[in-house]
């Protein structure tokens, strides 16, 4: 897997893209309390994020929070914010319907 070159700077949409695909084949998904939370509240499930994950569209640039980058992936229904944490590991911190 190719490492983040620069990790003080974000990855562009195209290539965000590409290693949250990557990871979802190879790699390590994980949610944090926060998004299980949000998941919970707007009855999500795991399939859901995946899905929106998987064919979802980045457009928003990303934010650079507590540290690291967060992408906003979404679908016409559902909002994922996810970040990369090491080179293996995807992590979702919050997840939203969009209303």
């Amino acid at each position: 897997m190719r490492s983040i070159q620069d990790p003080s700077k974000p990855l562009d949409a195209n290539a965000a893209r590409k290693r949250i695909s990557l990871l979802l084949r190879s790699g390590q998904l994980t949610y944090t309390r926060h998004s299980r939370e949000e998941m919970e509240k707007d009855d999500l499930t795991e399939v859901d994020v995946t899905n929106v994950l998987r064919g979802g569209h980045i457009t928003e640039p990303a934010e650079n929070e507590k540290g690291t980058w967060r992408y906003r992936v979404h679908t016409n229904t559902i909002w994922v914010v996810v970040a990369f944490r090491g080179e293996t590991e995807l992590v979702v911190v919050t997840v939203w319907r969009k209303r």
